[in-house]
């Protein structure tokens, strides 16, 4: 059982062009429509909440390395085309000791056949894909109710 506490919601490249880039996969609401709604859902169930993007890896990895040490207790991720390609990520999650839920806006399975293919899903506590943002809602609400 998990107490309530910080959460760290990565997201991955290209995610900073939500409303814009491809609306029909992705929607019309944009990063920051959604991580304000993450603000005032933590802030109502008394949780602290840190929303990252980044087109690079590394700043995705340094911000999961962080988060071992400043008393983050779950990541959920949304890692884009990362998703597909990068065991460094995998690794860096593999290291940290608190709950990952991996988030995507499209069913990924209902793509291009690469996109099946998940290295986070190795490590990942739960995967929420094809909600659009509320699967990052559906993670949040899951790790209130865990706690």
């Amino acid at each position: 059982m998990m107490s309530a506490g910080k959460v760290l919601v990565l997201h991955g490249p290209n995610l900073n062009l939500l409303g814009t880039r491809q609306p029909e996969i992705y929607g019309h609401e944009t990063l920051d429509d959604i991580n304000n709604s993450l603000y005032e859902k933590a802030a109502i169930n008394g949780w602290d909440i840190a929303c990252r993007q980044s087109n690079h890896e590394g700043e995705l990895i340094d911000a999961i390395h962080a988060a071992r040490q400043d008393g983050t207790v779950a990541i959920i991720i949304n890692p884009a085309a990362y998703t597909h390609t990068s065991v460094a990520i995998l690794d860096a999650l593999n290291a940290f000791d608190g709950k990952v839920i991996e988030v995507h806006l499209s069913n990924v399975h209902k793509r291009e056949r690469f996109r099946h293919h998940s290295y986070v899903s190795l490590r990942a506590d739960g995967v929420i894909a094809g909600l659009g943002s509320q699967g990052y809602h559906a993670a949040l609400d899951a790790l209130i109710k865990a706690s």
